[in-house]
């Protein structure tokens, strides 16, 4: 997106397929600002593994630990990569012991870094009992070099006039003697995460991280179901679920792609699926996979893949999809409960047919919140962060030429209530009454004190939120 580029900020998934020795990788981008969240944690719910990129110059962010909460909650392998050791940064032991500290997971240092910044020398590899250079044409033009049983470079290289290798070689055995050892399980469990040192941006560390991490995760997992039943990847029913989706990806289209995890079974072109939710029978046809910035194609795909289907108003993201007679519903995706609300409105009323069409997508993309109140039918906006509210004016300007007032509301808290339940006499100047988009009734209350005093008023009301 352009306001990305302006920004410097992803504010959306984006979605990849690489090859890397012989494996092929779906990898999902999600976005690294809490405003943001929402859509991390639906991605999350997508894949077999996870890789937490640790800023060495912060440590772990808020944001961070709430994504690995979700992740952690899942049970899925999470990988960490120290990134910016190019730059000057936290200690390595320090970043360690938070990690263990404020996540709760036990770590394994897979390689330590031998100094940053400046002076970064490379990284001392302890899984594969190496050396990973930084300058390998100051070492023989060697960029790995083995080390001998004792953990230490024989040889005459520069590298080793460098205190930073010293130092390296004290904690590498700090670490053999003292550190959680190496178990593969407890990575499948989610138990222990592998923690790698490097740098993104110069590609230092990478290829060592990218050779353990198709050696440890997990192929495709089973999916569980709304009945608890588990779909097995290797099922040869086509199923999958609707985890995003994203208007306008080209401006020069206009068109609007539903992302699917295949859950088990083969995709072939042409093939009829039904979508559980609706009951409705679609052939897919127009597919496809994305491959760094390109798109292609998508004729065949299998378990774990993650396809594009045009789309046109077929799917809403959660929705699940199969092949044959036997009906798959798997289970719904996490949706948060709104903690800021803006009223909107077209600032041109001839520009009605705009506004609304702009308003249905970017709901239906899980972009933004979408309520009306319960006489009026005012449009109001709920999201979890500001910058939701700013990116969302700025794509109904750009992508449906629809300019809009805004006027924030005082309101932080929104409860649903059963119809069977609702006096539309219970809402007040403190508690506001509305329907979702869904049609389902939802007071926003001023604060946890409206909230409160509500409650003591209508005792056997039974107020609920989402997460």
């Amino acid at each position: 997106m352009k306001i990305e580029q302006q920004r410097g900020i992803s504010v959306t998934s984006s979605v990849m397929q690489v090859d890397y020795d012989g494996y092929q990788i779906n990898i999902v981008d999600t976005p690294g600002h809490e405003d943001f969240s929402e859509d991390t944690y639906r991605t999350l719910m997508a894949v077999d593994a996870a890789v937490m990129v640790v800023d060495s110059g912060k440590g772990i962010e808020a944001q961070t630990k709430r994504l690995f909460e979700v992740a952690s909650h899942r049970g899925i392998p999470i990988f960490t990569f120290m990134n910016k050791l190019d730059r000057d940064g936290r200690e390595p032991m320090e970043l360690i012991s938070e990690l263990e500290e404020v996540l709760g997971i036990d770590a394994y240092a897979m390689n330590w870094p031998m100094g940053m910044g400046k002076t970064y020398q490379g990284n001392y590899d302890l899984f594969n009992n190496r050396l990973e250079l930084t300058h390998p044409e100051a070492n023989g033009g060697n960029d790995f070099l083995p080390l001998n049983e004792d953990g230490e470079l024989e040889g005459d290289y520069e590298v080793k006039k460098s205190p930073w290798y010293e130092e390296a070689v004290e904690n590498a055995q700090l670490l053999n003697e003292a550190g959680n050892p190496f178990d593969s399980e407890a990575i499948q469990a989610g138990k222990l995460t592998p923690v790698f040192f490097g740098s993104a941006l110069t590609g230092f560390g990478v290829q060592t991280f990218l050779d353990a991490f198709v050696d440890f995760a997990p192929a495709p997992q089973a999916v569980e179901t709304v009945e608890e039943d588990l779909v097995d990847p290797l099922d040869e029913q086509l199923t999958g679920f609707i985890f995003k989706i994203q208007a306008n990806m080209d401006p020069r289209h206009r068109d609007r792609i539903a992302f699917v995890r295949i859950c088990s079974g083969e995709f072939h072109e042409g093939m009829d699926v039904t979508v559980a939710r609706t009951d409705k029978k679609l052939k897919l046809n127009n597919t496809t996979r994305f491959m760094a910035d390109t798109r292609e194609h998508a004729s065949l795909a299998v378990a774990g893949d993650i396809i594009g289907l045009y789309d046109t108003g077929n799917f809403q993201i959660g929705d699940s999809i199969y092949s044959g007679k036997h009906k798959v519903n798997f289970k719904p995706l996490p949706q948060f409960t709104p903690e800021l609300f803006m009223k909107v409105s077209p600032k041109n009323v001839m520009k009605q047919k705009s506004f609304h069409k702009g308003i249905k997508q970017l709901v239906e993309e899980g972009a933004i919140q979408l309520y009306k109140t319960w006489h009026t039918e005012e449009y109001i906006l709920g999201a979890v962060g500001q910058l939701q509210f700013e990116v969302f004016q700025y794509r109904l300007l750009n992508e449906y030429n629809s300019e809009v007032e805004m006027t924030p509301l005082g309101n932080k808290i929104a409860r649903w209530i059963s119809e069977d339940q609702l006096d539309p006499s219970m809402s007040s100047s403190r508690n506001l009454l509305c329907k979702d988009r869904f049609d389902q009734p939802v007071f926003l209350f001023e604060n946890q004190f409206a909230e409160n005093w509500f409650q003591q008023k209508y005792p056997d009301v039974q107020l609920e939120s989402l997460l």
